[in-house]
């Protein structure tokens, strides 16, 4: 037990990259023993940089243990990555022995510390310390920060575009909240067409000045549809060769800025939507019952889970299911091996109206009410009944719990 009157500070967290499996079982060991650190994640192999981003994104670490012992070069790399992508986290170098010579290579390479066997508890401490002095406080309460939606089809014409605009439009319409959706689908961005919108810029001016955004800036780069705010993609097609520090920090600025931030991406196998998924707060993965959109999701769901994301990540929905359709809601679960979400109507008298006069789909039809029950699943908001009796959203037999 701690004595009286002090408080024993918080572990930091801590992802593991160890080849070394006998070092790493006695890091492990020592880390519980010790508990100025809590490791969250094992990479048993050096991984590639695909996969440390979304894991440093998934879980976000205050330090990564990197294992020098078994291979320098490539624990170098590793280091040298995470100081690239997830600059917050602190690397701390393992090894066999206290090796000067590759006590000052760990420390070259970016590792602000460093720790040898037997990983002592008192060793331990002191890393701790000098780790959270260098760590600075952050100034903003993430309670006050949008929430950030993506959408991603598995196959190009699913209905994800249509899908995160309306959702877009029902935040709006059920939480009064400020609602931006962005369209980062910067090969066959859309919605600016589908909005009727001309705007003299788009996301890539936002991502060239995304650190200069002040509110001047910002108000020359939006335009506005039916009392939202719209980032529009280009009008010619463009790469995904963009700079992922970049769409961070257009996002980061827009959560202070906005409630609800909507994004429409390309399809879930561009690097861009892997990136963006592994942003957010909640993610929409959407299929239709077609085969081949069916074997896409599959292999989606597959590709996903080998990259580690969770199944729990994000929510798969059916998009134009039509009531006579002979797979069922079983079949497909089991063809995606993922639960899904829920199903969407093919409601093509409600949308053929939205598509020529470009307008939110009225929320008595019967796309607009399932799209309601999404929005105001996130939202925990209530949604007036046909006869104008409010009530709380009963999404569960619509949209799953979690």
């Amino acid at each position: 037990m701690n004595p009286k009157g002090t408080k024993r500070e918080p572990a930091l967290t801590a992802l593991l990259v160890a080849e070394d499996r006998d070092l790493a079982q006695a890091v492990s060991q020592a880390v519980a023993g010790a508990r100025e650190f809590e490791i969250l994640s094992d990479l048993k192999t050096f991984p590639s940089e695909q996969t440390l981003e979304i894991r440093l994104r998934q879980i976000q670490p205050d330090v990564v243990l990197v294992d020098f012992s078994a291979n320098l070069a490539a624990a170098e790399e590793v280091t040298k990555l995470v100081a690239a992508l997830h600059p917050k986290a602190r690397v701390i170098g393992l090894h066999r022995e206290s090796d000067p010579e590759v006590l000052i290579r760990i420390l070259r390479s970016g590792a602000c510390e460093f720790l040898c066997e037997p990983f002592d508890a008192e060793a331990q401490k002191e890393a701790a310390q000098r780790i959270r002095r260098l760590r600075e406080p952050d100034s903003k309460d993430p309670q006050d920060l949008g929430r950030l939606v993506v959408w991603a089809s598995t196959k190009p014409g699913s209905g994800s575009t249509t899908l995160a605009t309306q959702c877009a439009f029902a935040l709006k319409r059920l939480t009064g909240q400020r609602v931006l959706l962005i369209d980062l689908d910067l090969f066959s961005g859309s919605i600016a067409f589908s909005l009727k919108l001309s705007p003299g810029n788009n996301i890539l001016d936002a991502l060239a000045l995304s650190d200069q955004l002040d509110v001047a800036t910002w108000s020359s780069l939006i335009a506005n549809a039916y009392g939202i705010d719209v980032l529009a993609a280009p009008d010619h097609a463009a790469g995904d060769d963009v700079e992922f520090s970049r769409v961070r920090e257009v996002v980061e600025y827009a959560r202070t800025r906005y409630d609800w931030i909507v994004v429409d991406l390309p399809t879930v196998f561009h690097r861009l939507s892997l990136f963006a998924l592994s942003e957010s707060d909640h993610a929409f993965l959407v299929t239709t019952a077609e085969l081949p959109s069916l074997h896409l999701a599959r292999r989606a769901v597959a590709m996903l889970t080998q990259l580690g994301y969770d199944k729990e990540r994000f929510q798969m929905i059916v998009n134009r299911l039509n009531r006579r359709a002979e797979i069922t809601m079983a079949d497909m679960q089991r063809i995606f091996a993922c639960p899904i979400s829920t199903t969407l109507p093919n409601d093509y008298q409600a949308l053929h109206k939205v598509v020529t006069s470009a307008e939110a789909l009225p929320p008595e039809s019967e796309l607009g009410r399932a799209i309601g029950a999404i929005a105001g699943k996130l939202g925990g908001v209530m949604q007036a009944e046909k006869n104008g009796n409010p009530r709380v959203l009963e999404t569960k037999a619509v949209l799953s719990e979690g």
